[in-house]
C-alpha cells in the first residue's frame, strides 16, 4: 500500500535519515542512561505500554488513572506488541527517533511530489530536520504525538496523490496519538477541501477529527478519569470544561484578545518562527498553516509556561504544517523566478541552509548532555547498583528522576511533599530515593520543601521495624523489607 511513497529515494538521503536517527537515538538513551528522564512523560508511557504488553490493566499508579484518560492515545496497544517481544523502555526512544527523522523522507517524496528538483528537496528535507524543536522533543523523554508528525505529512502526500485508502489510515493512526490532534485533523479536512481541492480526503479528516474530538473528550476520557480533561484547568478563565471553553470564543471574546497579546507570547511566537522565516511568505503559502492554528492559539492562551517553549512537545503538531507552509513559498519564489538566473538571496538553498543550521546552533539542546545530564554522574553507580537489589514486581516508592528506571511493576509510587508521609510510605515494599539530586519536583516545590520531605521520609523508613537500609552511597538510599529472623 505504501510503495510509491517508499520507492525512489536517493541513497545518501536513506543514509543521511539513518544517521540523523541514530544520533538522535543515541542522545535520548544516553540521558536515561544519566538519569535524567522523568516518571513524566517517559515513566508514564512506560508503565502503561507494559501493562498493556503483559496482560494488565494499564493504570499508570503514580497518576493514578488508566492511560486512556490523559489523552485518549490508543497508540499504546500497537506500541505494547514490541513489548510483547520484549519489554524495554527502549522502544519507546527508538520509536520516537525513527518517526521524528522519517518525516524528513516525506518532507522529500512531498518536495519531489511538487515538481521540485532533487536539490531543493535535500534541502527542504534537511531543513525539517535541523527544526530545534524535532531535536528538543526528542530529549524531552516520550511523547505519543511524535508519531503522528509523519503521519500528518503522509496525509497530505497521499491526498495529493488520491490515494485515499492511505490518507485514511494515517489519519486514524495520528487521530489515536493525543486527542487535542483532532483539532488539528479537522482544520487540515478544511484546508484540503477549500483550498487544495481534495474534496474526499478533506472530508475524511474533517469528519473523522471532529467525531474523535468529541468522543475522546465527551467519552472516552471522562469514563477514564472522571475529572475530565486534565488540562482544562490550564484555562479556568475561560471555562470549566471544553465545551464552555469553546463557547467562550464567541460569548467573551475580549477576555481571549487579553490573554493572546503578552509579552510572553510574543517570545514563543519569535521561537516557533524565526526559524522559519525563510519560509514564510504573506499570501496563499500561508493557507498551509490553518491547521496549526488551534494549536499554536491554545498555546498562546494558557498560563502554563511549559507551553510556551520549544523544548516540550506542546508545539510539535506546527511543524509539519510550518513545513508545509515553507514548501508552498519556495514552489511560488521558483516559479516566479521562471527564466531568472539570479533568485533573491533569501530563498536561496545556501541561506536556508545556513539559516536552518544556525538556527540549530542556537536554539536546539544539543549541549545538554554536557551542561546539565553529567552533573548527576556522580550518583550514576549507586543508583545502578541499588536499582539492581530491587527484586521485579514488588512495589516501590521512589523520586522522579529514579522513576522510569523501575516502571515494569504495577504498583510504583513517587515521593510528594503534599502528602503525609506515611500515605508516601504505605504499600511500598522498597523505598529508594536520592537525596543529593532533589531538584525534580512534580507539585512545584521549592527544593528545601522536597529535601525536608525526603529526611522525613528516610527518618520514617529508619524508624520503621519492619524495614531495613539496605543501601546508603553517595546520598542514595534504599530501604526494604527486614528479613525474616
Amino acid at each position: 500500500m505504501f510503495s510509491s511513497l517508499t520507492r525512489h529515494f536517493p541513497n545518501p538521503l536513506w543514509k543521511f535519515i539513518l544517521l540523523y536517527t541514530l544520533v538522535l537515538l543515541c542522545y535520548s538513551v544516553t540521558k536515561h542512561f544519566l538519569f535524567q528522564s522523568s516518571a513524566f512523560d517517559l515513566g508514564y508511557f512506560d508503565q502503561a505500554t507494559y501493562l498493556v504488553s503483559q496482560g494488565e490493566i494499564p493504570i499508570v499508579s503514580f497518576w493514578g488513572y488508566h492511560f486512556m484518560g490523559g489523552h485518549a492515545d490508543w497508540i499504546i496497544y500497537a506500541l505494547a506488541g514490541l513489548y510483547r517481544l520484549y519489554p524495554s523502555v527502549y522502544w519507546l526512544l527508538g520509536v520516537q527517533a525513527i518517526s521524528l527523522a522519517s518525516g524528513g523522507l516525506v518532507a522529500w517524496k512531498l518536495a519531489r511530489q511538487a515538481n521540485l528538483s532533487e536539490q531543493w528537496a535535500n534541502t527542504l528535507s534537511a531543513a525539517y530536520l535541523l527544526q530545534p524543536l524535532i531535536f528538543n522533543i526528542n530529549l524531552f523523554d516520550f511523547h505519543a504525538e511524535v508519531i503522528a508528525i509523519p503521519c500528518i505529512l503522509i496525509a497530505v502526500w497521499a491526498a495529493r496523490s488520491g490515494k485515499l485508502v492511505i490518507f485514511t489510515a494515517v489519519t486514524i493512526i495520528a487521530l489515536g496519538c493525543r486527542d487535542s490532534l483532532s483539532l488539528n485533523i479537522a482544520i487540515m479536512g478544511l484546508w484540503l477541501m477549500v483550498f487544495e481541492h481534495r474534496r474526499k480526503a478533506g472530508a475524511i479528516a474533517l469528519v473523522l477529527g471532529i467525531i474523535w474530538f468529541y468522543f475522546a473528550t465527551q467519552w472516552v476520557i471522562p469514563h477514564f478519569r472522571p475529572g475530565g480533561v486534565e488540562s482544562v484547568g490550564r484555562y479556568s478563565e475561560f471555562g470549566d470544561s471544553i465545551l464552555a471553553i469553546l463557547a467562550s470564543l464567541f460569548q467573551r471574546p475580549q477576555i481571549w484578545i487579553q490573554h493572546l497579546f503578552t509579552l510572553d507570547n510574543l517570545a514563543y511566537c519569535a521561537m516557533l518562527f524565526i526559524p522559519w522565516i525563510w519560509g514564510l511568505k504573506l499570501g496563499r503559502s500561508l493557507l498551509p498553516l490553518l491547521p496549526a492554528l488551534p494549536t499554536i492559539v491554545i498555546n498562546l492562551l494558557t498560563t502554563y509556561h511549559a507551553q510556551k517553549t520549544i523544548t516540550n512537545q506542546y508545539s510539535l503538531p506546527v511543524i509539519p504544517f510550518l513545513w508545509l507552509a515553507a514548501l508552498a513559498a519556495i514552489c511560488h519564489h521558483l516559479n516566479q523566478s521562471e527564466g531568472n538566473t539570479k533568485f533573491t538571496w533569501v530563498r536561496s538553498r545556501r541561506t536556508i541552509l545556513v539559516w536552518n543550521i544556525l538556527g540549530f546552533l542556537c536554539l536546539s539542546k544539543f549541549s545538554y548532555i554536557d551542561s546539565i545530564y553529567l552533573k548527576h554522574l556522580d550518583t550514576w553507580q549507586a543508583s545502578t547498583a541499588a536499582i539492581a537489589q530491587i527484586p521485579p514486581k514488588v512495589s516501590v516508592l521512589t523520586t522522579a528522576r529514579l522513576a522510569p528506571h523501575l516502571t515494569h511493576r504495577k504498583d510504583l509510587k513517587l515521593t510528594n511533599s503534599q502528602q503525609s508521609i506515611t500515605h508516601q510510605m504505605e504499600n511500598s515494599d522498597y523505598i529508594l530515593l536520592d537525596h543529593r539530586h532533589a531538584n525534580s519536583d512534580l507539585n512545584g516545590d521549592t527544593l528545601e520543601t522536597q529535601l525536608k520531605n525526603l529526611d522525613q521520609i528516610i527518618q520514617a523508613a529508619k524508624a520503621d521495624p519492619k524495614r531495613q537500609l539496605i543501601t546508603q552511597k553517595d546520598d542514595i538510599y534504599l530501604f526494604g523489607p527486614k528479613a525474616m529472623q
